[in-house]
């Protein structure tokens, strides 16, 4: 075993749990002298054998399956010292509850941005030439009746516009954001991106939020969910966009208000939306006001939540676990979040 550095561990023989192993199994660690550590890999686990296979884990390895208080409680998981999140977001883990059990959390950061940036493009195209809509057409036979190209005029009885046409405002601006925009820029379209709602200051390059609503015709939200987000998107915003404006949710369910969303589609006010993300996941026509029988016939492609999905992912996530889990046994911890 090669040496990583001098590790201040109390724990020498670690138990490191993989619940949902099918998203990213455990990496090759190595694991200084005298650390050992034994794999407990389950290809997925439902809700009733969590807490037991948990229970001995002092290292976890997390997708972005809702984890809760319980199971990061020092009576469900007394040995737990560490929690590798295999995903950049880490709002489904209480954070307060690791801080004050001395529970280091990292995350993946960064390890999907090119292809939550490439998903939320081909949302963008999904939406705005209205394929689900167009698809549904054709195989109902009404091609054969007559021509189906009415079906992609807007609200005013005009075409579809092209990407140079487009106005693209950029919500959040991390590296995914960052990717998005240029991709946008690629295509033709004038770039905006937001400030922070409500922010006093704009930065150089940003605009103030509000007015990003008003000028874009495509909107990718792209930014963590956290209790200024929450509903960053309802009615009063959703009434500031143009009526041909697109909007794309790539980022985390709960940012935009799903009732809302729906409501604006009926009405006509945007003239489409294309999400990946839900308020509850998994969602379906049960619990997601967006896939109710009634949505059915309006410009909204759903996808769910796998944006992130690419072999290039997968092997920036074990790359970027392994780090994080052999740095932090090491005395190093990188992509630390709390």
């Amino acid at each position: 075993m090669g040496s990583l550095g001098s590790p201040q561990h109390k724990t020498t023989h670690h138990i490191i749990v993989v619940p949902e192993g099918r998203y990213c199994p455990i990496p090759d660690l190595v694991f200084p002298e005298p650390y050992t550590y034994e794999p407990h890999n389950h290809f997925s686990t439902p809700q009733d054998k969590i807490v037991e296979r948990i229970r001995p884990a002092t290292i976890l390895i997390l997708s972005a399956v809702p984890f809760s208080d319980y199971h990061l409680s020092a009576e469900c998981t007394p040995n737990l010292q560490m929690i590798a999140v295999m995903a950049s977001g880490t709002d489904h883990l209480n954070l307060d509850i690791c801080r004050k059990r001395g529970i280091t959390v990292s995350n993946a950061r960064s390890a999907n941005v090119a292809a939550v940036s490439e998903h939320a493009v081909g949302l963008y195209f999904a939406a705005r030439r209205k394929f689900r809509i167009v698809e549904r057409a054709m195989r109902a036979g009404e091609w054969m009746k007559g021509s189906c190209h009415p079906l992609l005029l807007d609200s005013k009885g005009e075409n579809a516009p092209t990407c140079g046409e487009e106005v693209l405002g950029v919500v959040g601006y991390g590296r995914i954001g960052q990717r998005i925009a240029e991709m946008g820029r690629m295509l033709g379209m004038k770039v905006l991106v937001a400030e922070r709602k409500g922010a006093e200051t704009i930065r150089d390059g940003r605009m103030e939020f509000g007015d990003v609503l008003k000028q874009a015709t495509v909107i990718v939200l792209i930014l963590p969910k956290t209790e200024d987000t929450i509903y960053l998107i309802s009615t009063a915003e959703l009434g500031m966009m143009k009526p041909q404006s697109i909007l794309i949710n790539v980022s985390r369910g709960g940012i935009v208000d799903e009732e809302a969303l729906v409501q604006a589609l009926k009405a006509g006010q945007i003239a489409g939306a294309a999400v990946d993300v839900f308020s509850e996941e998994p969602a379906g026509p049960d619990n997601s006001v967006l896939a109710r029988e009634d949505t059915r016939n309006l410009n909204l492609i759903l996808t769910p939540h796998v944006a992130w999905v690419a072999e290039t992912t997968t092997t920036n996530v074990k790359l970027i676990t392994k780090q994080n889990i052999e740095g932090w046994l090491a005395g190093r911890p990188v992509n630390v979040v709390t």
